[in-house]
């Protein structure tokens, strides 16, 4: 992957407010939700939510309604924003995101060049070798399967504008969410959802691999941070995430002992998923994405951790207890 940090100089965490338009392009997922709330709280009140059905999240969000996969509708969506944040999610959904995010990646770089916009990423681990291998910045591509493979597509494209500099760029990378609020995610609806349905938990593949896992707030905090840090951009950077890496079966512990319930689970196989692609179209969908939970999950985010020493970032402990919380409600 490139790296061009070695000639840029960082500055400490330095919120500021000001008026210049930020938009966010594709609004209302629980990423897209917390960086309006995270960018209006520290950054800017001029804030811009790009959907097919945008909704307000702070009351001076202007909303702006476009599809992404049409070029003209992104070019005004873009049209005098300073910074773009590019959040849009597809359902779990192969033929989809083969036909549509590739499109939607190159209407917003086409429109982010011609308005001199700022762009920043979201992006996920999918195109990573599925291995124990740590996982940085500097992390070859190695994609297995159509998801895989067209999230490197993406990456590639816009690491390639970066590189021949027609654009001025960052890439945010996450692991795999755990959280509150709409949080989807594989341990979210395993766990969360089942607790929250008092169902027996599941555990996919192995309980006793290594996780790391980011809490949906901390991957929009660490983002806006992230954009609205000049010497941050042209870049990627992996967000920050608590690096204990629990295993399932001591994440599973801590929830009990946070929730003062003990918490029984089973390990689904994967000989069991792939029964149960045959009847159902979501695990079918999934099977691309298991065979990482064979294997420890390192995922570093110390680059980000000695750029930003100042930001706080949320324990598993601290995480678990705020969704307990929120289901209390």
């Amino acid at each position: 992957m490139f790296n061009f940090e070695n000639s840029l100089t960082f500055a400490p965490e330095n919120k500021r407010y000001k008026n210049d338009m930020q938009t966010i392009l594709g609004a209302n997922g629980q990423i897209a939700d917390e960086l309006a709330k995270e960018l209006h709280r520290n950054y800017t009140s001029e804030i811009r939510l790009v959907g097919r059905n945008p909704k307000k999240v702070n009351d001076t969000d202007q909303l702006f309604v476009a599809n992404l996969l049409d070029a003209q509708a992104t070019d005004k969506a873009v049209a005098g924003s300073e910074i773009a944040y590019l959040t849009v999610g597809l359902p779990m959904n192969s033929q989809m995101w083969v036909e549509q995010f590739p499109i939607m990646m190159k209407n917003v770089i086409e429109a982010c060049k011609k308005h001199k916009t700022k762009l920043v990423f979201f992006d996920n681990t999918y195109m990573y070798d599925k291995t124990s291998e740590p996982q940085t910045e500097e992390s070859p591509f190695v994609p297995i399967g159509q998801k895989s493979t067209v999230r490197a597509k993406m990456a590639t494209m816009l690491l390639d504008e970066m590189k021949s500099g027609n654009i001025e760029a960052v890439i945010c990378r996450a692991p795999e969410f755990y959280g509150t609020g709409k949080t989807q995610s594989i341990t979210n609806t395993l766990i969360f959802d089942s607790i929250k349905q008092s169902k027996k938990l599941k555990v996919p593949i192995n309980d006793n691999t290594k996780r790391t896992l980011i809490f949906t707030p901390d991957a929009s905090r660490a983002m806006a941070l992230i954009g609205n840090t000049p010497s941050a951009y042209n870049q990627t950077w992996h967000l920050p995430c608590d690096d204990s890496r629990p295993t399932y079966k001591e994440f599973i512990n801590l929830a009990s002992n946070i929730y003062q319930k003990e918490f029984s689970y089973s390990v689904v196989k994967m000989w069991q998923f792939k029964l149960g692609s045959l009847f159902n179209k979501q695990a079918k969908e999934l099977q691309e994405l298991l065979p990482r939970y064979k294997y420890d999950n390192i995922f570093i985010s110390d680059k980000f951790k000695n750029q930003f020493p100042d930001f706080k970032f949320t324990t598993y402990r601290e995480g678990i207890t705020n969704i307990l919380n929120e289901q209390k409600q």
